[in-house]
């Protein structure tokens, strides 16, 4: 056993490092399992007082995490549906101020930091508004819908010295935080290949969401919601299932490929890959939209200091006929596997033998007779009666806590990081540098070849 192992098992600690080493896998019941626990923690020594612009479906998982953070009281709504504005009174008081123009919010000199859960085209105008209005942002992902905005929210960002982070909360995810420890252990030997997809069936998985019978050019703000997109006739679909809209959204390039390389530059403390091949299409869900339903994207990863060279395999598939869907990374190196689920992952490694061994679809097979006893004792002498091959290293599971929401944890981060100023792993630079290979996967497709980037100074080359 290497030292690198020896020191992973020895980190994990305690009876189940002691478990871990055996000549072959055991019975699934009988594999350790170490239940993984946040350390994130705080303390509401004040008031933030935020406003929510969006109010839609991630608006209110976004809100209802941040409220669970202590002192986190929300005053205000911004959508452009009445019916939106009408449910957020409702919902948190009659006294939540709600407006359809978010600049009325950042006007306010009580609200410390905003939610920003619009359509993807309105990201950037509203970020960079809100920092400039000396505003904290936790803006949803993708950051940009356009790479070359980028910077734009960078630079607004340092000169207004506010928080900013982006919302992937994959960045805060326990498993993902796990698995960049079991990584950097050497548990798994060198990084070689990374697998990572985000799958569904459901219509509803494709964003086929529900139309209230009331929307109508008088019940919507049409025109402030295209903002500066192309000029159209009032259309519910496009404002209600605006992800399936190039002019709004960025399909499932930018909305689910970014969060599987939020996973893999936690993991890896990559700034991003080099090249992004992708192909994509629109094959199943044909009711108006034109974002792609299907995208698979190969992507290099030069060597950095952080780690050594690797490459992804990166798929979103909203056609699954499986019905099995889900996300997944399966993150493969020299030694062994990481497998990475939403809250869990587990650990595979591998010991291969010294000797090679013989037989089988080996061209000892084509020997003579004769040759083939000569053979056998030349590899007696050599290699004794080891046939070669490998051992696995017993098999690992990691799980979260029953209720764990890494969405959670990444709001505490956020809000540590208003109060104290702690890091932002998920800053605006990591943002776009997650976010704008995932929009290449677009770029690549449209365009019919291969996209280069530079993760460094993150531009397009």
């Amino acid at each position: 056993m290497n030292n690198n192992r020896r020191n992973f098992l020895r980190k994990i600690g305690g009876s189940a490092a002691a478990l871990a080493v055996g000549s072959g896998i055991q019975a699934q019941d009988q594999q350790p399992i170490i239940e993984m626990s946040s350390k994130l923690k705080v303390a509401a020594t004040d008031k933030i007082r935020i406003g929510l612009i969006g109010a839609g479906i991630i608006g209110h998982f976004d809100s209802d995490t941040a409220l669970k953070v202590p002192g986190v009281e929300i005053v205000a709504a911004c959508d452009l549906y009445q019916g939106r504005l009408d449910y957020a009174k409702e919902k948190w008081g009659n006294g939540l101020f709600t407006t359809r123009d978010y600049r009325e919010i950042l006007n306010r000199k009580d609200i410390d930091a905003v939610l920003i859960c619009t359509p993807d085209n309105w990201h950037q105008r509203i970020a960079i508004d809100s920092l400039n209005a000396g505003k904290h942002v936790y803006c949803e992902k993708p950051m940009v819908q356009k790479i070359e905005q980028g910077h734009g929210i960078i630079e607004a960002q340092k000169k207004s010295k506010k928080v900013f982070q982006v919302g992937s909360q994959r960045a805060s995810a326990l498993a993902i935080l796990e698995a960049n420890k079991v990584l950097k252990s050497g548990a798994i030997g060198e990084l070689t290949y990374i697998q990572a997809f985000c799958d569904r069936t459901d219509i509803r998985g494709a964003w086929h969401y529900s139309i209230p019978t009331d929307a109508s050019p008088e019940t919507v703000d049409f025109d402030r919601f295209l903002g500066d997109a192309p000029k159209v006739p009032f259309d519910a679909k496009r404002f209600f299932r605006w992800r399936n809209y190039k002019d709004y959204g960025t399909g499932a390039a930018g909305d689910l490929i970014v969060h599987l390389l939020t996973s893999i530059h936690v993991i890896t403390g990559s700034m991003g890959p080099s090249t992004i091949f992708s192909l994509a299409d629109l094959k199943l869900w044909k009711d108006g939209r034109d974002a792609y339903d299907m995208v698979n994207a190969l992507m290099n990863y030069k060597e950095a200091k952080e780690h050594n060279a690797f490459q992804v395999s990166t798929r979103v598939n909203l056609t699954d006929g499986e019905g099995k869907g889900g996300f997944g990374l399966k993150v493969i190196g020299t030694e062994g596997v990481i497998n990475v689920g939403w809250n869990d992952l587990s650990v595979k490694s591998l010991k291969r033998h010294a000797a090679p061994g013989y037989g089988g679809y080996d061209s000892y097979e084509s020997f003579s007779a004769k040759q083939k006893e000569e053979f056998k004792k030349w590899y007696a002498s050599e290699y004794g009666d080891d046939m070669g091959g490998y051992d696995y290293v017993r098999e690992i599971k990691f799980d979260s806590p029953k209720g764990y929401d890494d969405r959670l944890d990444h709001m505490i981060n956020f809000f540590n990081g208003v109060r104290t100023g702690s890091a932002i792993v998920e800053d605006a630079s990591f943002g776009l540098r997650a976010s704008a290979p995932s929009i290449a996967c677009n770029l690549s497709t449209e365009l019919g070849k291969p996209i280069q980037w530079d993760p460094i100074n993150m531009k397009l080359i």
